[in-house]
Protein backbone atom coordinates (compact mmCIF):
# COMPACT_ATOMS: atom_id res chain seq x y z
CA UNK A 1 0.00 0.00 0.00
CA UNK A 2 1.44 3.42 -1.07
CA UNK A 3 2.25 5.69 1.89
CA UNK A 4 -0.07 8.37 1.30
CA UNK A 5 -3.43 5.78 0.97
CA UNK A 6 -2.32 4.84 4.32
CA UNK A 7 -1.78 8.29 5.46
CA UNK A 8 -5.27 9.06 4.16
CA UNK A 9 -7.04 6.21 6.23
CA UNK A 10 -5.39 7.19 8.98
CA UNK A 11 -6.67 10.59 8.87
CA UNK A 12 -10.26 9.85 7.43
CA UNK A 13 -10.36 7.33 10.41
CA UNK A 14 -9.20 9.54 12.85
CA UNK A 15 -11.96 12.06 11.71
CA UNK A 16 -14.73 9.48 11.76
CA UNK A 17 -14.31 8.50 15.44
CA UNK A 18 -13.12 11.86 16.84
CA UNK A 19 -16.36 13.63 15.73
CA UNK A 20 -17.85 16.67 16.99
CA UNK A 21 -15.26 16.72 20.55
CA UNK A 22 -12.91 18.51 18.19
CA UNK A 23 -15.08 21.16 16.86
CA UNK A 24 -13.81 22.94 20.10
CA UNK A 25 -9.99 22.36 19.75
CA UNK A 26 -9.68 22.11 15.63
CA UNK A 27 -7.96 25.45 13.99
CA UNK A 28 -9.59 27.80 11.60
CA UNK A 29 -8.98 26.15 8.38
CA UNK A 30 -7.28 29.63 7.10
CA UNK A 31 -5.18 30.24 10.52
CA UNK A 32 -1.18 30.87 9.37
CA UNK A 33 -1.53 29.97 5.89
CA UNK A 34 1.75 31.30 4.95
CA UNK A 35 1.90 29.19 1.25
CA UNK A 36 -0.04 31.75 -1.18
CA UNK A 37 -2.03 30.09 -3.48
CA UNK A 38 -0.56 30.05 -7.10
CA UNK A 39 -3.25 29.72 -9.69
CA UNK A 40 -2.29 26.29 -10.83
CA UNK A 41 -6.27 25.51 -11.04
CA UNK A 42 -6.88 27.52 -13.80
CA UNK A 43 -8.85 30.38 -14.75
CA UNK A 44 -12.14 30.71 -12.82
CA UNK A 45 -10.98 28.97 -9.89
CA UNK A 46 -11.55 30.51 -6.39
CA UNK A 47 -10.33 30.28 -2.77
CA UNK A 48 -12.74 28.56 -0.74
CA UNK A 49 -10.98 27.45 1.66
CA UNK A 50 -7.00 26.39 3.06
CA UNK A 51 -5.60 25.00 6.17
CA UNK A 52 -1.80 25.06 6.91
CA UNK A 53 0.27 21.49 6.61
CA UNK A 54 2.40 22.15 9.81
CA UNK A 55 4.85 25.35 9.30
CA UNK A 56 5.82 23.97 5.92
CA UNK A 57 2.93 24.78 3.13
CA UNK A 58 -0.37 25.17 2.91
CA UNK A 59 -3.11 23.01 1.35
CA UNK A 60 -5.92 25.04 -0.91
CA UNK A 61 -9.80 24.29 -1.62
CA UNK A 62 -10.92 25.78 -4.72
CA UNK A 63 -14.30 25.89 -6.76
CA UNK A 64 -14.90 27.32 -10.21
CA UNK A 65 -18.78 27.93 -10.00
CA UNK A 66 -19.17 28.20 -13.90
CA UNK A 67 -18.18 24.09 -14.29
CA UNK A 68 -19.05 23.16 -10.76
CA UNK A 69 -15.40 21.78 -10.02
CA UNK A 70 -13.34 21.48 -7.01
CA UNK A 71 -9.65 21.80 -7.25
CA UNK A 72 -6.93 20.88 -4.43
CA UNK A 73 -3.14 21.99 -4.34
CA UNK A 74 -0.94 21.81 -1.42
CA UNK A 75 2.05 24.46 -2.04
CA UNK A 76 5.14 24.39 -0.29
CA UNK A 77 6.27 27.87 1.73
CA UNK A 78 9.93 27.57 -0.22
CA UNK A 79 10.75 25.73 -2.85
CA UNK A 80 13.54 23.47 -2.54
CA UNK A 81 14.62 19.89 -3.04
CA UNK A 82 11.60 17.01 -4.02
CA UNK A 83 9.80 15.97 -1.03
CA UNK A 84 7.22 13.97 -1.02
CA UNK A 85 3.32 15.74 -1.36
CA UNK A 86 0.14 15.24 -1.98
CA UNK A 87 -2.53 16.84 -2.69
CA UNK A 88 -5.88 14.49 -1.74
CA UNK A 89 -9.62 15.61 -2.63
CA UNK A 90 -12.89 13.10 -2.49
CA UNK A 91 -16.71 13.82 -2.78
CA UNK A 92 -18.67 12.38 0.38
CA UNK A 93 -21.70 11.75 -2.00
CA UNK A 94 -20.15 10.00 -4.80
CA UNK A 95 -21.19 6.37 -4.50
CA UNK A 96 -17.76 5.02 -6.40
CA UNK A 97 -15.85 6.65 -3.55
CA UNK A 98 -12.84 7.27 -6.04
CA UNK A 99 -10.60 10.31 -4.49
CA UNK A 100 -8.43 12.82 -6.84
CA UNK A 101 -5.02 12.44 -5.37
CA UNK A 102 -1.39 13.36 -7.16
CA UNK A 103 1.35 12.37 -5.14
CA UNK A 104 5.38 12.58 -6.08
CA UNK A 105 8.26 13.76 -5.21
CA UNK A 106 7.62 17.40 -5.99
CA UNK A 107 9.94 21.01 -5.25
CA UNK A 108 6.84 23.22 -4.63
CA UNK A 109 3.42 22.08 -5.32
CA UNK A 110 1.31 18.58 -5.43
CA UNK A 111 -1.61 18.95 -7.71
CA UNK A 112 -4.33 20.22 -8.91
CA UNK A 113 -6.76 17.03 -8.86
CA UNK A 114 -10.12 17.98 -9.63
CA UNK A 115 -13.59 16.49 -8.89
CA UNK A 116 -17.24 17.63 -9.35
CA UNK A 117 -18.77 18.58 -6.44
CA UNK A 118 -21.54 20.92 -7.30
CA UNK A 119 -23.87 21.04 -4.32
CA UNK A 120 -22.21 18.37 -2.47
CA UNK A 121 -19.59 17.79 0.57
CA UNK A 122 -15.82 17.18 -0.09
CA UNK A 123 -12.99 16.05 1.86
CA UNK A 124 -9.50 17.48 0.94
CA UNK A 125 -6.17 17.51 2.35
CA UNK A 126 -2.53 17.74 2.11
CA UNK A 127 1.39 16.31 2.74
CA UNK A 128 4.23 18.04 2.66
CA UNK A 129 7.42 15.89 3.65
CA UNK A 130 5.63 14.46 7.42
CA UNK A 131 3.39 16.91 7.65
CA UNK A 132 -0.45 16.00 7.03
CA UNK A 133 -3.87 18.66 7.33
CA UNK A 134 -6.94 16.70 6.30
CA UNK A 135 -10.51 18.10 6.51
CA UNK A 136 -13.64 16.36 5.83
CA UNK A 137 -17.34 17.56 5.72
CA UNK A 138 -16.13 21.49 5.67
CA UNK A 139 -17.15 22.98 1.99
CA UNK A 140 -21.10 21.19 1.45
CA UNK A 141 -22.54 22.55 -1.53
CA UNK A 142 -21.62 26.50 -1.43
CA UNK A 143 -18.74 29.07 -0.78
CA UNK A 144 -19.96 29.50 3.01
CA UNK A 145 -17.80 26.57 5.04
CA UNK A 146 -20.00 24.68 7.28
CA UNK A 147 -17.47 23.07 9.44
CA UNK A 148 -18.40 19.47 10.42
CA UNK A 149 -15.16 18.45 11.43
CA UNK A 150 -11.76 20.46 10.68
CA UNK A 151 -8.75 18.10 10.50
CA UNK A 152 -5.46 19.07 12.34
CA UNK A 153 -2.14 19.67 10.94
CA UNK A 154 -0.52 16.63 12.37
CA UNK A 155 3.32 14.83 12.32
CA UNK A 156 2.94 11.56 11.29
CA UNK A 157 6.13 8.61 11.31
CA UNK A 158 6.75 5.92 8.38
CA UNK A 159 7.08 2.46 9.66
CA UNK A 160 8.27 0.96 7.07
Amino acid sequence: MKRSKRVLAAALTAAATAGAGLLATAPTATAAATAAYNGVCGSGYNVVNSAPVGSVGTVYLTYNATTGKNCVVTIRNTTGSPTYMVAYLNVLDDPAYEPAIDEGEYRSYAGPVYKYARGLCVEWGGVIGGWETFNTGSNCGSLAAKAQYAGKSAKFSDSR
